[in-house]
């Protein structure tokens, strides 16, 4: 279901495992992300998106773009 979740763990030459500790959980629960098991919490979207340095619209498949939108000036404070 989330292929590019996959494909961008791959990219960095990344585990599951690996990938699982970055995020402060086991193989087995990343690994649902991956699959489209588990909903993917917002918290680990933003987390993914920062490590990947990519949108969340990027990684749940809504664009093609794979580059970050700059972040507005009230977010920045």
């Amino acid at each position: 279901m989330y292929p590019r979740l996959r494909n961008l763990r791959a990219d960095k030459d990344l585990s599951q495992t690996e990938m699982g500790k970055i995020l402060g959980m086991s193989q087995t629960g990343y690994s649902k992300y991956e699959t489209g098991e588990n909903d993917i919490p917002t918290t680990i979207l933003i987390e993914l998106a920062t490590y990947h340095n990519t949108s969340i619209d990027y990684l749940l498949n809504l664009t093609d773009v794979k580059t970050p939108y700059p972040r507005s000036k009230s977010s920045q404070s």
